[in-house]
């Protein structure tokens, strides 16, 4: 149980017993809970805590009277409501069934009547609360639930009451109120005075994804989508599903027009075109109408130009400040390119991408084609990006004081260049760096294995400063001005739970702020990380360490690294650099590469993906999505059926799956108790996750023996760094087959069982290796330029590794002594993760490759810079 959930089950504990936790909502929390009184389950929905504080308990509770006087038969009445401690709540029935989104996810389209009675049943409740002035605001699949049949609305009143409630401020905790793909236009335009025809557009929307299979509108961003809702006409339904009737599709075109006027005026109007197979739209007879076709180029680019304009202001204003009364300010802002159309900014598995110079003149980050790649540094007077020398490898940067020197982690070691050029220093060997800071004393402070430690920046022995309990981790810290203390991260588990901290580093006494991760101060604001990629400001006293008033939403949207971390830096001068996307890894797209081409599949949810892996038949794959809400889990995509389960739950990491060799199972790493350790699973979700592999340190499986029993995997294990080894299933103590002062991680056996692949540094940089899994004999170097991410084909006669972005086949001789007869390149474009993942996988029938693209066009992800962020901070705080 969560420290969140073990205070919300004390504050409730007379009233209700909470069994388990649901899920997550765009604005509450679920749990499974027993009503004491009543005896009977009900479901206990809590507001996101950074929610309630924005609203108010008193507001809330008012509000949310109106839902507790909707009595309708296909709507889910509300229970209780109130305030526990903080805990703003309310309580509805527990329906035991599906969701609608449940039921999509397994039939994807529906039979044309059940869509239709659906859609009605809706329909009836719709209008009912339209005709008590109750507009729902958020109708989507997963609020609609099926019990014994029948359709029920969920959350009937709560989207008005949080509006209502928080007024503008609701842009303060970073949602938003509306779903996307369906979203009215006016909704998505930020409009806040909506009425019925903006429900009769998104029970358009949901029936159009019932029989055609998809939403009107999709994409890969939520501001894509927005963009085309604003913008562009949906393709009827019938373009997709031509067995529905007429009158269906001229229904479902009226109700999703772009002016509300042109829709149904009543859900219950919507309701009974459905079932008239008289209804039509009638044509018109405007001639003088130009097609897209007739318009003259001029007409045209006038057209996508005001279009451009108008996508611009929508998406800034309902994913930021849509419900704010005043125009939004006029920022300083602009985005900020890798060094040259080849490379991408890049983050890293264990601290932040982004730096600013302390005058805010410069800003550094991580670029490549891969995850290799060097820093690239951009100067405000400058147009372009350019590499600094000698930093390729690098991770975590970070600026002296003075900004003459930027800090970094690479090779096992913290190190230092000067910006005005020259080769770079070792400041001290450190076997793991999770976010580094450099205060005004000249001493560095940075998160590792078992705590917070700081170094003198001229070198030296690190000073353990905080000690973490196992299973905690103490990262990112952040130096406090006079360089007496330093904020920190608290993290055990899910990231949910995450503390700031400050630790005295003098005493080593921690004292904790609250809750929240990666937070930095600056300007008199402490600006730390709030729930899926919101930035939060709150007035800090860094004497008193401690908050002196209530925080506001700056940003949202800001990309999440692989460790959980917010991409973004700060400046004493008022800069802001932050990295757009929201939660991230490494790709966007699911590509299938073949001789005929690449392809990307389809998948049914948008997310950042990493560590894809093919099912011993080809027919399922396992990958990681990262931070899809607030975690890193791993799902499993059918190819067959396009469908997408989610097998993980628990911790916030998991990662590095590897199918059994029957297929039936895959083993994978998360942290759900602490440090990362070993599990498996059935890949169909009919059991628990079992623990293969318990230690004190960070393990990730890699790869089976033939005989299915056997397991190699990869450990990050004390003065040895990343070392491999092997585990039987049953056993508990492992055989370690490589344990040198080098990293060796990318283990992969052999189809047959007698060579092991695997990548080490011993070179000075990373390159591929072959042995004999027995370890007789020596090691043949596999890559010549830099390598890493070995897989074998299927016959076992050709390796493949990724160098520089490219993906490298090299065949192979294995009798009567291995070596290497031929390189030849396949495809570029493949991300190396540098760790010990492997980004790409081989088909099993060896005809085709899985690999994660970047999406939209290419281009990576881009830095945005703000010049002057304080300006938003005290428009919302005098705006309040």
């Amino acid at each position: 149980m969560t420290e969140i959930t073990a205070k919300l089950s004390t504050a409730l504990a007379d009233r209700y017993q909470i069994e388990s936790h649901l899920g997550e909502g765009g604005m509450a929390t679920v749990y499974l809970a027993h009503d004491v009184k009543h005896d009977r389950k009900v479901a206990l929905k809590v507001l996101r805590p950074e929610l309630a504080a924005v609203i108010g308990a008193e507001r809330f509770l008012n509000e949310i009277k109106v839902t507790a006087n909707l009595q309708h038969p296909h709507i889910l009445p509300l229970h209780d409501s109130g305030d526990a401690n903080n805990f703003l709540y309310y309580v509805m029935p527990y329906v035991e069934g599906d969701s609608l989104r449940d039921k999509l996810n397994r039939e994807r389209q529906l039979a044309i009547d059940d869509a239709i009675e659906i859609t009605r049943s809706i329909a009836s409740a719709l209008d009912y609360a339209h005709r008590q002035g109750v507009i729902h605001r958020d109708i989507k699949p997963e609020n609609i639930l099926i019990h014994d049949g029948q359709a029920l609305v969920a959350d009937f009143g709560i989207a008005l009451a949080v509006s209502h409630a928080s007024d503008a401020r609701l842009t303060e905790t970073g949602l938003s109120i509306g779903t996307p793909h369906y979203m009215s236009p006016e909704q998505a335009m930020g409009d806040r005075e909506l009425d019925a025809r903006s429900d009769v557009y998104s029970l358009g929307a949901m029936l159009y994804e019932m029989l055609a299979g998809d939403p009107p509108y999709t994409g890969t961003t939520a501001q894509a989508i927005v963009a085309k809702v604003i913008t562009e006409k949906a393709p009827p339904v019938t373009a997709t599903r031509d067995t529905v009737p007429g009158h269906v599709a001229a229904a479902i075109a009226k109700a999703l027009n772009k002016m509300p006027a042109d829709r149904f005026g009543t859900a219950a109007a919507f309701a009974d075109a459905l079932t008239n197979p008289a209804f039509a739209i009638p044509a018109t007879a405007a001639p003088a109408a130009e097609t897209p076709a007739a318009q003259t180029p001029k007409r045209r680019v006038a057209m996508l130009a005001a279009a451009a304009g108008l996508v611009v202001l929508a998406v800034g204003f309902v994913l930021g400040r849509a419900l704010a009364p005043d125009p939004p300010l006029r920022l300083t802002r602009f985005t900020v390119g890798p060094p040259d159309s080849s490379s991408s900014i890049t983050g890293r598995c264990c601290g932040r991408a982004i730096a600013l110079s302390p005058d805010g003149s410069q800003v550094v980050f991580l670029v490549g084609p891969s995850t290799n790649g060097p820093i690239g540094r951009r100067d405000l007077d400058r147009l372009t990006a350019e590499p600094i020398p000698g930093t390729e490898g690098a991770s975590i940067p970070f600026f002296s004081p003075d900004g003459r020197w930027l800090g970094f982690y690479m090779d096992g070691r913290l190190r230092k260049v000067p910006m005005g050029g020259g080769p770079s220093i070792p400041i001290a060997d450190v076997q793991r760096v999770d976010g580094a800071s450099w205060g005004d004393n000249d001493v560095i402070v940075f998160g590792g294995p078992g705590g917070i430690s700081t170094v003198s920046a001229a070198g030296g022995e690190p000073i353990r400063i905080t000690n973490a309990e196992d299973g905690v981790r103490h990262v990112h810290p952040h130096m406090l001005p006079g360089a007496h203390a330093a904020l920190f991260s608290i993290v055990q588990g899910n990231v949910e739970t995450a503390r700031i901290a400050v630790a005295d580093l003098e005493t080593g006494t921690i004292d904790t702020i609250g809750y929240g991760t990666h937070a930095e101060y600056a300007s008199g604001y402490l600006l730390y990380s709030g729930v899926e990629g919101t930035l939060l400001a709150q007035p800090f006293d860094p004497s008193a360490r401690r908050a002196t008033g209530p925080a506001v939403a700056l940003l949202e949207g800001v990309q999440i690294s692989g460790s959980m971390m917010p991409e973004f830096a700060l400046s004493d001068q008022g800069g802001l650099a932050y990295e757009g996307g929201g939660t991230g890894g490494f790709g966007e797209t699911l590509d299938i590469v073949t001789a005929a081409g690449r392809v990307s599949v389809a998948l049914p949810e948008q997310g950042n993906l990493e560590d894809p892996s093919f099912s011993p038949d080809g027919g399922r794959i396992a990958l990681r999505y990262g931070n899809l809400g607030n975690s890193q889990d791993i799902w499993v995509f059918d190819r067959e059926q396009g469908t997408l389960d989610r097998l993980t739950v628990e911790g916030a990491f998991n990662g590095s799956p590897v199918w059994t060799k029957d297929g039936r199972r895959i083993a994978f790493a998360s942290n759900r108790s602490g440090e990362d350790q070993i599990y498996w699973k059935p890949f169909d979700g009919s059991g628990s996750a079992e623990l293969l592999l318990q230690s004190g340190y960070s393990s990730h499986p890699a790869s089976w023996l033939p005989d299915g029993r056997t397991l190699i995997f990869n450990a990050q294990r004390g003065d040895t760094g990343w070392d491999i080894g092997m585990l039987t299933v049953g056993d508990t103590v492992p055989t370690w087959i490589l344990a040198t002062e080098f990293d060796e991680t990318q283990a992969q056996v052999s189809p047959d069982g007698r060579w092991l692949a695997y990548t080490s540094d011993r070179s000075s940089e990373n390159e591929v290796y072959v042995q004999l899994l027995s370890g007789e004999g020596g090691r043949t170097q596999t890559s010549t330029d830099g390598g890493s991410s070995p897989r074998w084909s299927p016959d076992g006669g050709t390796l493949y590794y990724v160098s520089d972005g490219t993906l490298i086949a090299a065949s192979l001789q294995t009798d009567p002594i291995f070596r290497v007869t031929e390189r030849a390149e396949e495809f570029s474009g493949v991300t190396d993760l540098n760790s010990q993942n492997v980004n790409y996988d081989v088909h099993p029938d060896g005809q085709g490759f899985l690999m994660i693209g970047q999406g939209g066009g290419g281009g990576g992800r881009q830095v945005i810079w703000i010049l002057d962020w304080l300006e938003i901070v005290r428009e919302m705080e005098t705006g309040r």
